[in-house]
């Protein structure tokens, strides 16, 4: 006896709703963001120096490419960081590239990094002890970035000193977050120029 049609359908559409069921779920989607273009900076006048900026570092919570904030009203110990925004690279890396870009467009001589086989007269090193948004409201927000710098010539140290820096956010989210902490990189960053020219020896 032959099955009829309707048989081999139902059993058909059966089949299609159990692999659907068992199929993997849809890798989930991200914004994705990083600091966008380098500001165009005042003109300088060279010093002349090879200087030898490291990368950045940071604490094992902020080296990642996750986008951190917490909540100052309710839990401050605690960081957080958003489920569906990720910063392209870590933090520290994003900083690292914006930092040695800037420099090299201002004019603080020539830039290299680890790696170049150049020789510098003087090496700068940052590390990124806080970069994460603060919620001091539910609806309220700021960025905060802290970063201690040291100044070395020929591993003898030069000078050190610690940058904070406070932007507020325009909105209280992940993007609102990212613009306030791009702000505030920027901030300390044409602080931190400003300090190494100064400590810079012609």
């Amino acid at each position: 006896m032959k099955p009829r049609i309707g048989a081999w359908v139902l059993a058909g559409f059966a089949a299609a709703c159990a692999a659907c069921s068992i199929a993997p779920p849809a890798a989930p989607e991200f914004a994705s963001y990083d600091f966008g273009p380098v500001p165009q900076p005042a003109p300088a006048a060279s010093l002349r120096r090879i200087l030898l900026v490291h990368d950045a570092s940071a604490p094992v919570w902020v080296d990642s490419t996750l986008i951190h904030y917490r909540l100052a009203y309710q839990d401050a110990p605690r960081p957080r960081a958003y489920a569906d925004s990720r910063w392209v690279m870590s933090p520290a890396l994003l900083f690292s590239n914006r930092l040695r870009g800037r420099l090299a467009a201002s004019g603080t001589g020539s830039i290299v990094q680890p790696g170049d086989g150049t020789r510098a007269g003087y090496a700068l090193r940052v590390e990124l002890e806080e970069f994460v948004q603060v919620f001091d409201a539910p609806g309220r927000s700021r960025a905060l970035l802290q970063a201690r710098v040291l100044l070395t010539a020929d591993r003898e140290l030069v000078a050190q000193k610690t940058f904070r820096v406070e932007q507020p956010s325009r909105t209280a989210d992940a993007e609102g977050g990212v613009r306030a902490l791009i702000a505030a990189s920027d901030a300390a960053i044409d602080e931190l120029i400003a300090w190494t020219r100064q400590n810079l020896k012609d």
